[in-house]
């Protein structure tokens, strides 16, 4: 493509070289012409003509069956007329160009001839002319603009082809590290080139986006991993039980074999429920929103609860978010379990209003989180050594659940500082308008069809709790 453009480039500028010279040569020879039929006009046509305007080649042709010359200028004394052309009708001038002449060793001349009368001679031409540069009668333009394109060529290929290869060497060092990268393995890292260039930010993006890849394949791998071993407990002790009732009956307590079977495998359930609980989280599926009141969804669960210690709530009414109710209550109550498990005495629940958010605090009197596992806790099947482990019943995925569906729903969870005891904090944005257009929506609430008048402790410090036969304290 370079090259076509230069030779196309170079055509041009050859043919208006070519066009601009002959113009200014033939100028100049029809201006020596008129001249000189001016001066031959007044008589002047005898002996030499003198040179006009650097044009030293002028010649008086008479135009009757002799064709003689009648004068000519220094440099045409003796010689032949220049030529023979004769204007057409109408016409006084006329234009030629001569080459090949063995009489004109200069190349070629462009001749103007003016045809006028002399009274001693009658009608005669008085011809003008200039010799060409011998770069436009011969192969020398050609050539020598041929040579410059193929010469530009040469270079634009060679600048291109180092260019190129200089830029493309680092893509092809980040496609072999690319290729290189097995999923087993996603340690290795495509270098980076040095400078700012798109190459540059390519390979950083891919490291990038490599370190997340290795991220999640790593929470993926210590997932299952710790899945496996939580669910072989369970389905061992199960097992166990199941071959030792087999193989004595007799010595077998038939009913309690089957109650601690059936202790296993509602373990078994709950784990199998909050491990597809977090799939559907880990595969962004957007929940359905509706507006829902904050402080309900705590008074509903509450109600529904049968607690191992007291539950005091202190619930601010028209606390208004966009939630998914089932969603939403799961956190709840996956919050108040975990502090119910760890509380000695108690267990308080708080809903307010902050600013731009909705406020959810569970606080438990137990023995509390440490600072450096505060985030530890919320991590899939993590269980602080001294108070959460296996015994106590839990998954070691309800605080997971939480935090995952709260940052489903723009909000956050978290451990805040408390005097005694954990406090755990979940925070979600109020509802201060219409839902987002991104949500799916459901209109109506999803507890009932209109909200129900405030129940009169809806502000207050209330205890919930059941006694030992079942109805409330």
């Amino acid at each position: 493509m370079i090259g076509t453009v230069l030779m196309a480039v170079g055509i041009l500028v050859v043919v208006a070289a070519n066009h601009l010279i002959t113009s200014h040569l033939t100028a100049r020879a029809a201006d020596a012409a008129r001249k000189t039929t001016a001066s031959v006009r007044a008589g002047g046509t005898a002996g030499s003509l003198p040179t006009r305007d650097g044009v030293d080649l002028l010649q008086v042709v008479s135009t009757g069956p002799d064709g003689r010359v009648l004068a000519a200028s220094a440099s045409l004394r003796g010689r032949p007329p220049l030529d023979h052309a004769r204007p057409g009708p109408g016409r006084t001038r006329v234009d030629t160009r001569i080459c090949g002449d063995p009489a004109w060793k200069s190349g070629c001349l462009d001749v103007v001839g003016y045809q006028t009368a002399v009274p001693a001679h009658g009608t005669v031409m008085v011809y003008g002319a200039v010799p060409e540069p011998r770069v436009l009668g011969g192969p020398v333009a050609a050539i020598t603009v041929g040579g410059l394109c193929l010469l530009l060529i040469v270079v634009a290929g060679a600048v291109t082809w180092r260019v190129a290869g200089r830029t493309l060497r680092p893509v092809a060092e980040i496609d072999r590290a690319v290729s290189g990268i097995a999923s087993s393995d996603l340690s290795v890292r495509v270098p980076v080139p040095d400078g700012t260039d798109e190459t540059a930010r390519l390979a950083a993006t891919l490291n990038a986006a490599l370190d997340r890849l290795q991220q999640t394949a790593d929470q993926q791998r210590r997932f299952v991993a710790d899945a496996s071993h939580e669910l072989r407990t369970p389905l061992t002790a199960l097992r166990t039980r199941i071959e030792l009732a087999l193989a004595a009956p007799e010595e077998t307590d038939l009913l309690e074999t089957l109650r601690e079977g059936l202790d296993d495998s509602e373990r078994l359930h709950h784990i199998v429920e909050d491990m597809l609980v977090l799939a559907r989280l880990d595969a962004g599926v957007a929940p359905v929103l509706a507006p829902l009141d904050l402080g309900r969804l705590v008074e509903s669960e509450l109600a529904q609860r049968e607690p191992r210690l007291p539950v005091f709530a202190r619930v601010e009414p028209g606390v208004m978010v966009a939630g998914n109710r089932l969603q939403l209550a799961r956190v709840l109550v996956n919050l108040l379990t975990n502090a119910d498990r760890h509380a000695v005495d108690r267990v308080e629940v708080n809903v307010r209003s902050e600013g731009d958010e909705a406020v959810v605090e569970v606080c438990d009197d137990g023995p509390g989180i440490p600072f450096a596992d505060r985030e530890r806790v919320f991590q899939r099947f993590t269980r602080l050594d001294a108070a959460r482990n296996r015994a106590s019943g839990g998954t070691g995925l309800g605080l997971t659940i939480a935090r995952d569906t709260a940052i489903v729903h723009g909000g956050r969870l978290y451990v805040a500082d408390s005097p005694r005891g954990a406090r755990l904090v979940l925070r979600l944005p109020l509802m201060r308008g219409p839902i987002p257009s991104g949500s799916s929506v459901r209109t109506e609430f999803s507890s009932s069809a209109a909200p129900t008048a405030q129940p009169p402790w809806a502000s207050t410090t209330e205890r919930f709790g059941r006694g030992p036969s079942g109805g409330p304290r």
